[in-house]
């Protein structure tokens, strides 16, 4: 029963009862949800263990194509060909989607003599798809198809074919494309992160081509854009820990151990603490060249603040000396002042 019809009314005035679908189990709603899961997941890996010289092939022909990526598609798989081009578009593989129809009445003539053709299709024989594959063909531009028919017209007709197929769709009546849908989404995905590592695309390029949002910050935000420059505490491998108590509390936890200028090492709170744990009074009688780490990580000002947040979790450290290329300390970075401007 449709919802219009549980809302209208019987011939005689009243209401019929409606089928209550918040009362389906909550297991079995869960159970619902994990096979649409598990028949997608597998659809994938099935189509992983397909993969062969083909995608290698195709791969190699969008790196080395002199124009753009045309990518096409009808219906469902239409939106997923305009998701393949923006990745493509934004990891250095210049893309643009192209409407099968819309192109037949005019849009052709974005298409050039060195472009590549990306052609979406399940069943490989969508009709809306023949006229602009007979174009491509006719003006040289080679098709790479990603379909679930290899042997359809579309199979026949590109120079390389990547098998999506799935056993069947996740809509119970197999009918609304559903894993087929994910296998042609992440066959593009595995052509646009392979064509980036090809193009030897690096985060900077990332960051030059994403400077909005928080990917933006998150790729641009460098450590000399938050550490702290002025007013950070430094202090001398022989100086006592007693000397040391102050800074450490009052400068959040990690002092920069200098001689001449030169960095060689840190002393933190837990540094103080573990001294502490050892020997209460310990600290009142050793040096910092006793307790510091004189082999400390670091980071430089130029660096992109997101590297230096993963070294940071990575090792369990809340701060870092900011040193050049001659180990003289130009700050401290705090992983707080990172994560509060945007970098994660």
């Amino acid at each position: 029963m449709n919802r219009a019809s549980t809302h209208g009314a019987s011939d005689s005035g009243a209401s019929e009862p409606a089928t209550d679908r918040a009362t389906e189990p909550d297991e079995r709603i869960l159970d619902e949800g994990r096979r649409v899961l598990r028949l997608e997941a597998d659809a994938v890996r099935g189509m992983s263990d397909r993969l062969g010289s083909e995608f290698v092939a195709a791969c190699r022909l969008l790196v080395e194509a002199q124009g753009r990526v045309i990518v096409a598609g009808i219906g469902k798989s239409g939106i997923i060909a305009r998701k393949i081009a923006a990745t493509l578009t934004s990891t250095g593989t210049p893309a643009t989607f192209l409407h099968p129809v819309e192109g037949l009445h005019g849009d052709l003539g974005i298409v050039g003599p060195d472009d590549v053709a990306i052609v979406l299709s399940k069943s490989g024989e969508t009709e809306e798809l023949a006229g602009l594959v007979d174009y491509l063909l006719r003006a040289g531009v080679p098709i790479v198809a990603l379909t679930g028919n290899p042997g359809s017209s579309l199979g026949r007709n590109a120079r390389f074919v990547l098998d999506c197929g799935v056993g069947e769709e996740a809509c119970p009546m197999d009918l609304a494309p559903t894993s087929s849908t994910t296998t042609a989404l992440v066959m593009g995905d595995a052509l646009a992160v392979v064509a980036l590592q090809l193009n030897g695309f690096e985060p900077d390029d990332f960051a030059r081509y994403h400077p909005g949002g928080s990917l933006g910050r998150r790729l641009t935000v460098s450590v000399a854009d938050v550490m702290v420059a002025d007013d950070f505490p430094l202090i001398g491998p022989d100086a006592s820990m007693r000397s040391a108590v102050v800074p450490i509390a009052e400068k959040r936890g990690t002092v920069p151990v200098v001689h001449e200028g030169f960095l060689v090492g840190v002393v933190t709170a837990g540094d103080l603490t573990r001294l502490m744990e050892r020997d209460p009074d310990g600290w009142t009688r050793v040096t910092v060249r006793d307790v510091m780490t004189d082999d400390p990580l670091v980071a430089s000002p130029d660096e992109r603040g997101s590297a230096v947040v993963h070294r940071m979790e990575e090792r369990g450290v809340m701060a870092l000396p900011v040193v050049d290329e001659d180990r003289r300390v130009r700050g401290v970075v705090h992983l707080h002042d990172l994560m509060r401007a945007g970098v994660s």
